[in-house]
């Protein structure tokens, strides 16, 4: 009987909750980009403007980072598994959505209700995991869930302008439902529902945070297609300074905050924070405008301007897949911050050549932000966790992944105010000036790449944890 009950405990761990959570984030993360190239097109067919498009691309990545937190809130009360499958079905009836979109409203509408599921999924899918491993199963779960979260963005470009350009941009969507099945029957299957708590719904902090995000996203976007000192935009600054405000306010009062305010006294759980919001803003919030001035002033079809994007993919995945293991065994600070800075430095490569408009321009930028991007993703979601007390671990899981969606949502929002300055904005990549609004972008994401990443690297140095 000891005999049996010893090989039993070392019997090797079942991998296929991380496949069941690994296909549900590859799912949800491909939908951050895979508009990026394709809008376009979509754009074209519904007779959308460049502040339209924006948000055709942008709504989902706002709505996600807005709710993030708040679904990890009501998952502790409703159990994690459960919310996770219902975001999972809501996910994949939005995708349908999309995809039968006959209005650029209709389909702005749907990208959003994905973004709300989404949330639900994303909130959930690292607790689950959690669960699932412990020890070094755990750290290796982490590094390929880590993995294929940076992989899946990556190749969401790819197959949009593939899609878009072969069978057209709907089967980006409809090309989707059946992953959406497989991945509903395997969750339900392999996942461990979690216990249950009584705690309070932080609705309040839910509220003025998702009113903050996108808020801010509105006053960019809109600043950059209709003027920075329109009415519009003013009244949007005013009411994202007013949510942000509540927001600080309600956590501080709460007696069951959605995101407690003690936690940032611990400098690596901010360092956390600083480097997830540069790095994803860095290495991908350009991409629409990529996208555009590749297909615009360099002539070039959706299908090739993909195949160009490639290059980061690749370089992303040959340094997650072959480095994540001597990555994890670096101290933190090393690995996460000069990752960032690294970013930084690829996107300044790009500003030495853009006089001329050619995707030879790009390689240099997108394979050293490829590189970093691929340094950075698989650690970052274990160095989240252990930066706080064990009690608040999926918080900080979550903090760190909206922290991340944030940071492409103002990404997008900025990098395509700044293009839009030097262009008519009456669509993507139509405008003269697209070289000189590409650039002004990069240096904007090179620069804050390279602030947020000497931030991170100095407040990862410090080892104190905040008190439980």
């Amino acid at each position: 009987m000891t005999r049996e009950l010893t090989i039993a405990t070392q019997a090797p761990p079942s991998w296929l909750p991380l496949v069941a959570s690994c296909l549900g984030t590859f799912l949800l993360l491909v939908y951050t980009t895979i508009v990026t190239v394709a809008v376009g097109p979509i754009g074209t067919e519904l007779h959308a403007g460049f502040g339209t498009r924006q948000w055709i691309v942008d709504v989902f990545t706002v709505a996600l980072a807005g709710l993030l937190l708040g679904m990890g809130s009501l998952s502790d009360n409703l159990g994690r598994k459960r919310v996770y499958l219902v975001g999972l079905a809501v996910f994949g009836l939005a995708t349908l959505g999309c995809g039968l979109a006959g209005s650029a409203a209709e389909l702005i509408a749907a990208r959003a209700a994905q973004g709300v599921a989404g949330a639900a999924m994303f909130a959930t899918i690292l607790p689950l995991v959690g669960l699932s491993y412990h020890g070094r199963d755990r750290a290796r779960a982490f590094a390929v869930w880590g993995t294929t979260a940076g992989v899946a963005g990556a190749i969401g470009t790819l197959a949009g302008g593939v899609v878009a350009q072969l069978v057209g941009w709907r089967w980006i969507f409809f090309g989707s439902l059946p992953i959406c099945v497989v991945a509903l029957v395997l969750a339900a299957r392999a996942l461990v529902e979690t216990e249950r708590t009584a705690s309070r719904v932080d609705v309040p902090g839910i509220l003025s945070f998702t009113l903050a995000a996108s808020a801010g996203t509105f006053t960019v976007i809109n600043g950059g297609d209709r003027g920075f000192a329109a009415v519009s935009t003013l009244l949007g600054a005013a009411v994202t300074v007013c949510a942000a405000l509540a927001f600080v306010l309600v956590e501080r009062a709460s007696a069951h905050p959605m995101l407690p305010p003690r936690l940032f006294g611990t400098r690596p759980f901010v360092g956390v924070l600083v480097v997830a919001f540069g790095y994803y803003f860095a290495t991908y919030g350009a991409g629409p405008v990529l996208s555009a001035w590749l297909q615009g002033d360099t002539g070039l079809s959706p299908l090739a301007t993909s195949l160009v994007l490639t290059g980061q993919v690749v370089v992303f995945f040959l340094v997650s897949a072959l480095l994540s293991g001597r990555l994890h065994a670096l101290p933190p600070a090393r690995v996460l911050g000069g990752a960032t800075v690294l970013i930084g430095f690829g996107c300044l490569t790009a500003l030495a050549v853009y006089p001329e408009p050619s995707w030879l321009a790009l390689a240099p930028a997108l394979l050293v932000t490829g590189a970093g991007a691929g340094a950075v993703s698989p650690v970052f979601p274990a160095v989240a966790i252990a930066a706080v007390p064990p009690a608040y671990g999926g918080t900080a899981a979550a903090a760190a992944n909206s922290s991340r969606q944030l940071g492409l949502a103002l990404g997008i929002a900025i990098c395509g105010a700044l293009f839009t300055r030097h262009s008519s904005g009456s669509a993507v990549g139509s405008a003269a000036g697209g070289t000189a609004g590409v650039a002004d972008a990069m240096l904007c994401c090179g620069v804050l790449a390279l602030v947020t990443g000497a931030l991170a690297w100095w407040l990862l140095r410090s080892p104190d944890r905040a008190a439980s």
